[in-house]
């Protein structure tokens, strides 16, 4: 199915938050996840031809190395200045508020926290900037060691506490949803399994052979983990799968 074809009534998909929804490290324009949910690359992912919003106006402003400040003090006026009243946001925010006290637990708790606390504001201003039917959609954050806190693996100094701080985050971010009423997109749990778990996430490709192993540079989305963020978005958003046994990829 293509979801709310596009009308002169339907309102514009925008995309916010960091780079688990950009298109860089997934290999370039129209590839990251919310660009796949906004039109999918039938040549990759044969089974979900149609399965996207199909003309829905997209706009892509979230930005790599985003954190909560970024997201309310520059993309949310973006938003603002542009004019634009959307009915479908999606938001991934709070991974890089953690990364930037990378091997200090207590202060990444408390940015943990203050970044769920800027997030609480921002879906306040979207309620003000959306259309008045919006659907938002707010994703947690994966962990590229899949639950074994083993950052040596990719080069990282130890950090045994990371699971814990991620864990903190994640319920804080499911904690918001239900206060604002929007939908959770698990993107931690989408991605268990497609890290350490599978290969090395420090790869480089963003096209790897094994298309089990969705990282590329340790923390980013490569093409296949793109698509998984897509999947969450799209379950999010209370849209049905593909058929169930359709080939997944190309």
């Amino acid at each position: 199915m293509v979801a709310d074809q596009h009308d002169e009534d339907s309102g514009a998909y925008v995309a916010l938050g960091d780079s688990i929804s950009i298109d860089d490290y997934a290999g370039g324009p129209g590839r990251g996840g919310a660009s796949l949910l906004a039109h999918n690359r039938d040549d990759d992912f044969p089974a979900w031809r149609g399965h996207d919003l199909g003309g829905r106006p997209f706009h892509l402003l979230a930005t790599d190395g985003a954190t909560s400040r970024t997201l309310l003090e520059q993309q949310v006026p973006r938003l603002e200045r542009s004019g634009l009243h959307p009915s479908i946001v999606t938001l991934t925010i709070g991974g890089n508020d953690v990364l930037g006290w990378y091997g200090d637990t207590e202060a990444a708790l408390r940015a943990a926290d203050a970044a769920v606390a800027t997030a609480d504001r921002v879906l306040d201003q979207l309620r003000r900037l959306a259309d008045p039917s919006v659907r938002i959609v707010l994703g947690t954050v994966y962990d590229p060691s899949d639950g074994t806190a083993d950052a040596s693996s990719v080069g990282l100094p130890p950090w045994p506490e990371v699971v814990e701080v991620l864990a903190h985050l994640n319920a804080a971010l499911r904690r918001l949803a239900e206060r604002h009423g929007i939908a959770i997109a698990d993107i931690h749990a989408q991605f268990l399994g497609h890290g350490l778990a599978t290969g090395n996430p420090g790869q480089v490709d963003p096209r790897p052979a094994d298309r089990d192993l969705w990282y590329c540079d340790v923390i980013e989305p490569n093409a296949w983990g793109a698509s998984a963020v897509r999947e969450a978005f799209w379950s999010a958003l209370g849209f049905p799968p593909p058929d169930e046994g359709a080939e997944r990829s190309a």
